[in-house]
């Protein structure tokens, strides 16, 4: 998930398993807790762009990294601030719930998350919430807000962080639900329209979990297309893209494309944009392709010749967007 988000949470968790103790410093420190895991952003400043794709959410978004990390932020908390009533144990709890639950609800994005480095290079992606989602962010954004208001003790507190922990719970269930009912209407139109598929996967369209973004792949390439939770239509609108490994020959040694394919789950296309070898990762969808079918994806890499690829993952994210594009995507989550 976003910063925003993780911090938020971090607030109100911290300050329902802690604020009776610490009071406002609990807030605090929950919401540092929350952003520990996105430390790996760091690495950006000394390695490449590609091998950076493949340390964030890595080892410090790991079982490993939260099992070994709590025990030595619990005992140095407990030397901080030895003056409370907090027991070692009550730390590790603090910090570990913290540090997990950053981890569980990354691996709900379409980025991937490495819950077993660095013993395994699998990446965990449920493809449940988009990356930022105000619908989930915006309860304990608020219930932070209040509490930052509230003085220490105030008794309506606890209710404040309940509040923004409950309500953004119920809207991540509901995340879940969308999620099962679009996979489930996603096979039935697969079948339906007699496309052969190997795998397939879906992921919200952008801000919202209404309206989902569906690539099944074959032996050459995928079909795309979009589908509401509204949608009446048994059947999806689907266009094929070819893969076009055959592009990639030229540079079949590089680095960069090795650690591209495996960072792209294999959902990965080439294609030339003029002189330009581009290696595309499907799995955070088109340019607003709800209104142009045959939209660019948002995550392109350039492989020949070298060109600029910082922001790679963000770039593209809203490239086309205006207010046709936003008119266009409200229309198309009421369905077809």
């Amino acid at each position: 998930m976003d910063s925003l988000t993780h911090i938020v949470l971090g607030a109100c968790i911290g300050e329902l398993v802690a604020g009776r103790k610490l009071g406002k410093k609990a807030m605090l420190l929950g919401a540092i807790a929350q952003s520990i895991p996105d430390i790996d952003l760091v690495a950006s400043f000394w390695l490449n762009t590609s091998s950076d794709l493949l340390a964030h959410r890595g080892i410090t978004h790991s079982i490993l990294f939260a099992l070994l990390l709590t025990p030595v932020l619990a005992l140095l908390s407990k030397r901080w601030f030895k003056e409370r009533d907090i027991t070692v144990n009550d730390w590790m709890f603090f910090w570990g719930i913290q540090i997990f639950i950053h981890i569980f609800i990354d691996s709900f994005n379409a980025y991937g998350t490495g819950w077993f480095e660095p013993f395994s290079h699998y990446r965990v992606s449920f493809n449940t919430i988009f990356v930022a989602d105000p619908l989930y962010t915006m309860w304990p954004l608020i219930a932070s807000l209040v509490l930052l208001i509230l003085k220490r003790n105030n008794p309506k507190r606890y209710w404040w962080a309940r509040f923004g922990l409950v309500l953004s719970s119920v809207y991540f269930i509901s995340c879940i639900a969308n999620k099962l009912l679009i996979d489930n209407e996603v096979r039935m139109a697969l079948k339906k329209q007699q496309i052969p598929f190997k795998r397939y996967f879906s992921t919200p369209a952008p801000l919202n979990t209404m309206l989902w973004y569906i690539v099944a792949e074959n032996d050459s390439g995928f079909n795309i297309g979009y589908r509401s939770v509204f949608d009446k239509q048994s059947t999806i609108a689907f266009h094929y893209v070819y893969r076009n490994d055959s592009l990639l020959q030229p540079v079949k040694g590089n680095e960069d494309l090795q650690h591209l394919i495996r960072f792209s789950q294999g959902f990965y296309t080439a294609e030339k944009w003029h002189d330009t070898l581009v290696f595309n990762d499907l799995r955070f969808g088109d340019m607003a392709g709800w209104r142009y079918p045959d939209a660019k994806f948002v995550f392109h890499f350039y492989l020949q010749p070298p060109q600029e690829n910082k922001m790679v993952v963000q770039r593209g994210r809203f490239a086309n967007w205006n207010k046709y594009a936003v008119a266009a995507l409200f229309t198309r989550i009421r369905g077809n």
